[in-house]
């Protein structure tokens, strides 16, 4: 079989592409190493009352129960050395009998560690809004966007984000109980 000049040096130029230097700025055709998230376990769960800091809880004066569900999240290569990671947060939120009105806010917080430094922390607030009588609602965050910085001899598996609801010393407190028993 014969190749006509010109298929074949469609072949060689194509082949050629194929073995460029890997110090070129080729993208690389390999998903990234992404980081590992976590979700942390004393910070899943957060539970709101009604009434003065240390008064007795009941379900009475439950104000607002919530439960981050999932962390779901992607990466890719970005520009310049870096990974580029998207997440957001899904939580299911319950209304209390003790809850003012049909609406809550949730603060909620993503960092990232680097070894064992913290290299950032951001707080984002979520807003939670009851249909009239229904009482759970699953409620999506924002997206979140993460840039690793990374090299040869760092990936973005050297990174480790963590998510969790921003809670009150006397909250974490009461998650903390639970889970002992």
């Amino acid at each position: 079989m014969s190749l006509g000049p010109l298929r074949l040096s469609r072949r060689i130029a194509l082949a050629a592409g194929l073995l460029l230097p890997a110090g070129c700025s080729q993208p690389s055709p390999f998903a990234p190493v992404c980081p590992k998230l976590s979700l942390l376990r004393d910070a899943a769960d957060l539970t709101r009352f009604a009434g003065p800091q240390g008064a007795p809880h009941d379900a009475r004066s439950l104000a607002l129960s919530a439960r981050i569900s999932a962390v779901p999240a992607k990466c890719g290569n970005g520009p310049n050395d870096q990974v580029l990671a998207r997440l957001n947060v899904v939580v299911q939120a319950r209304r209390g009998p003790a809850l003012n009105g049909d609406a809550a806010q949730i603060r909620y917080f993503v960092g990232i560690t680097d070894g064992d430094r913290v290299a950032t922390e951001r707080d984002f607030l979520l807003a939670v809004k009851f249909r009239p009588n229904v009482d759970q609602v699953t409620v999506t965050g924002q997206d979140i966007d993460l840039k690793l910085p990374v090299n040869k001899a760092k990936t973005a598996a050297a990174y480790h984000v963590y998510v969790g609801f921003r809670l009150t010393p006397e909250e974490l407190e009461d998650n903390r109980k639970a889970a002992a028993e």
